[in-house]
């Protein structure tokens, strides 16, 4: 596999940080190095949430690179538009369209909706998959499995060189078996 940098983008309680380490465990049980750097000091309130994540061989920094970013995978919408400048030309985003109203606005008084940041992103992005991943999670009965949601989706962008089979494997020894199924369905959701 060469080289991989990918963003992992949302606000805290959404499952970023345990997307990041799935992939990471998997990029690590393939042989490759891996490098993440997580930035999540307002996650449990509502806060930005995003890591760097790099995969590959001979790595030596965590840190992705303004325009280099293969794959941004953004759990929020404005989140996602905030770290569009790490994303290198033809990249790809995959991207739930459901907004979370992040705590700067809540605090401001200031209005937030996803439309105007889906539009920017249409705009902005070559290879762009939106995923209406909250009405997704509905449908399987809890919003806890948005990070497998998202994290199939981009797996089927073909961006990153793993399976769904690969990703079910590293999940199963990550969660609690109570909790595979749902994951499961989430993850070969057919979008």
């Amino acid at each position: 596999m060469a080289a991989k940098n990918i963003m992992i983008v949302g606000v805290g309680g959404q499952g970023t940080l345990l997307t990041s380490r799935i992939l990471g465990g998997l990029a690590i049980a393939g042989g490759y190095d891996v490098k993440l750097s997580e930035v999540h000091g307002m996650a449990q309130r509502g806060g930005s949430v995003f890591s760097h994540l790099r995969m590959g061989k001979n790595l030596y920094s965590p840190m992705i690179k303004t325009g280099t970013a293969d794959l941004i995978i953004g759990f929020e919408p404005g989140e996602t538009v905030r770290m569009l400048p790490y994303l290198k030309e033809h990249g790809q985003v995959v991207v739930s369209t459901h907004a979370i109203k992040p705590v700067t606005a809540t605090l401001s008084g200031s209005s937030y909706d996803a439309p105007p940041m889906i539009d920017y992103l249409k705009k902005h992005v070559e290879n762009l998959t939106l995923i209406d991943a909250d009405t997704i999670c509905r449908e399987i009965g809890s919003q806890k499995v948005l990070n497998m949601v998202l994290l199939g989706a981009a797996i089927r962008t073909g961006v990153l060189d793993f399976s769904l089979e690969e990703i079910e494997e590293v999940m199963k020894k990550t969660l609690p078996e109570k909790f595979h199924e749902m994951n499961l369905r989430a993850l070969n959701y057919n979008i």
